[in-house]
């Protein structure tokens, strides 16, 4: 960049000439040579000058102190415009703790603030994730400067006190506003929503349309959020016709998303299908979310088919996406998607965060590799509570009691606290692992020493502890006393421990009872059936597959995947439809031969 300086005459061309060479600037030295201009032709009293060579200051060196030092050293009478201005720079860059710092700054030098700089400190403390002014500092600042009554204020403090999750302090305010409009209902709205008070987030916006308060995209996206997390379809689906399809709001990619992440979590995947087929314009969110509501709704090949079309379509997936994606290998136990999942995060440098991390160990323990698991659960350098859980209850599911209680220490170590996930992890290990001891002190701790309250999860890994220790009058006992009503899966634990452990007699009031909670289930009839054929009660055990005929329970056939060549075939009991069936019946009854010829017993293709 070239310029000169000819005194006075270069002063009027200069300010016409300025926003076009601060559009030339891409470096530092670039900028030291505008501010020289500026100095030299006497222009740094000049707000309209000033103003934006701070900005392009701002824009080039978001992370330097050159702009605050140029603040710093501003001659403007009135330069309040300029602060304000230079955070909304950062505001729009998201940089909001520069934002709050800007604004300290400006009170420091002298500057008072305008009714612009209090709505960007409000967005600013509400959304920094270090701790700063509390929203009620703020609050009174705006009162001792007059903007109490500041309609753009008012807005900005609700929704900062309702963000920050100060829901009283936010709805005080907002009860006491003359005038409410869009942005002061949605911002309450979105303050519900965000603190898991969705119910109340939808009355209020009951409480809108009945005020006549005109509703725009941003309100409907957030009360699409409401709906999704309390599976309210029925006010979706409305939602989706009378504001959306009949164009009482902007559709945009936002409302969609919004839509098709209600439709999946609320588990209407042929409507969240339907509605991506008609979605023109999709992104990374719309694509996450359909496969993370296949995942949801235990379609795992389903998300996998999609996740293979976004790829095909050229969408370059996030974290969330590869996190839904590897949770989906996981559960089908597809290492070789996995894999293939793994690679395509180190290739494309996506963010090595908790949350990949998590999903990348659950999958490897999943998939029967827990030393890959332990590999990428070494190679993060800062854990919270997620991956160190993932880590825990993988060495539990591999029946590495020792190892698994290891980590706990070294957890506590770091700083992080369990949580009551990672609980079940410790009880299931000691569960595995035969550790009564270990376990009883686990539990009482899980209370008295970390303030977590045992969940039914919690009395089920207990009550299959006790079981397998043979300690079964005790965990019968614990059962009786649980704070809520046992679940059939902890009266099943029960029941299996008196198969092991040959208590005929418990373990008939058991299976009995178990009947009794769920009828319509045919493994409940099995079980019972099959320990009575054990305990040689041979009327008992036909008298239970009888009372299964009659009440018409039918038992649902087993189904299994195998892995070949990254192609996932599914197996159903009884099933033909396998392009290769005849061929791999073929194969069994050779194996089964075969087996008959070297171990000297033969081999039912019809049970084997």
């Amino acid at each position: 960049m070239h310029a000169a300086v000819a005194g006075r005459g270069v002063v009027a061309p200069l300010i016409t000439q300025l926003p076009a060479l601060l559009r030339g600037c891409t470096a530092a030295a670039h900028l030291r040579q505008v501010h020289a201009l500026l100095l030299a032709g006497g222009l740094s009293r000049d707000l309209f000058c000033v103003s934006h060579f701070v900005l392009r200051c701002t824009q080039i060196l978001p992370n330097n102190g050159y702009p605050l030092l140029v603040l710093r050293r501003l001659e403007v009478p009135n330069s309040s415009r300029v602060w304000s201005a230079t955070m909304r720079e950062c505001s729009r860059s998201s940089r909001h703790d520069d934002t709050i710092a800007l604004f300290i700054e400006m009170l420091r030098y002298g500057a008072l603030p305008d009714r612009h700089a209090y709505p960007l400190l409000l967005k600013a403390v509400a959304n920094s994730k270090r701790e700063g002014p509390a929203p009620a500092q703020v609050h009174a600042q705006v009162v001792k400067f007059g903007f109490a009554s500041d309609p753009f204020v008012q807005n900005a403090l609700v929704s900062c006190y309702a963000t920050a999750g100060c829901l009283v302090c936010a709805s005080k305010l907002f009860d006491g506003m003359c005038a409410k409009d869009s942005v002061t209902w949605t911002s309450m709205i979105h303050g519900y929503v965000k603190s898991n008070l969705a119910a109340e987030g939808l009355c209020l916006f009951s409480e809108m349309r009945l005020a006549g308060t005109m509703v725009d995209e941003v309100t409907i996206v957030t009360v699409l959020s409401g709906c999704a997390i309390l599976g309210s379809i029925w006010l979706g689906r409305s939602i989706h016709g009378f504001y959306v399809e009949r164009g009482g709001v902007k559709r945009d990619i936002y409302v969609d998303g919004a839509l098709l992440s209600m439709y999946a979590r609320c588990g209407c995947m042929v409507d969240a299908q339907k509605l991506f087929d008609k979605i023109p314009c999709r992104n990374v969110v719309s694509w996450t979310a359909l496969i993370t509501g296949y995942v949801r709704g235990d379609s795992f090949n389903l998300a996998l088919g999609v996740f293979s079309d976004m790829i095909v379509e050229g969408f370059l997936p996030n974290e969330a996406t590869v996190a839904s994606v590897l949770t989906a290998c996981a559960q089908l136990g597809s290492l070789e998607h996995g894999r293939r999942a793994h690679g395509y995060i180190k290739r494309h440098n996506l963010a090595f965060n908790s949350i990949v991390v998590t999903a990348l160990i659950d999958m490897y323990a999943k998939c029967g590799c827990i030393d890959l698991a332990r590999a990428v659960f070494q190679r993060l350098a800062e854990k919270d509570v997620r991956p160190w859980t993932a880590m825990i209850n993988g060495l539990a599911m591999h029946g590495n009691a020792a190892e698994c209680l290891d980590l706990l220490p070294r957890m506590l170590e770091q700083g992080v606290q369990p949580n009551e996930v990672t609980f079940l992890g410790i009880l299931s290990a000691c569960s595995h692992g035969g550790l009564l001891a270990h376990g009883r002190r686990y539990f009482t701790d899980m209370s008295l020493l970390y303030g977590i309250k045992p969940k039914l999860a919690h009395y089920g890994c207990m009550v299959d502890l006790l079981g397998r220790a043979g300690h079964l009058d005790e965990a019968l006992l614990l059962i009786k006393n649980m704070p809520m009503d046992p679940s059939p899966g902890v009266w099943g634990a029960l029941f299996g421990a008196c198969m092991i452990h040959k208590n005929f007699e418990l373990g008939e009031s058991v299976g009995e009872h178990l009947i009794r909670l769920q009828p319509h289930h045919s493994g409940r009839y099995a079980l019972l059936a099959n320990m009575y054929s054990e305990a040689r009660k041979w009327e008992e055990a036909a008298s239970v597959r009888i009372m299964m005929k009659r009440k018409e329970v039918e038992k649902k056939p087993g189904c299994s995947w195998l892995e070949v060549n990254g192609v996932l075939h599914e197996f159903v009991s009884v099933d033909w439809s396998h392009s290769q069936s005849k061929d791999m019946h073929q194969m069994l009854g050779a194996m089964g031969l075969q087996c008959e010829l070297e171990a000297g017993h033969g081999f039912d293709m019809d049970t084997g």
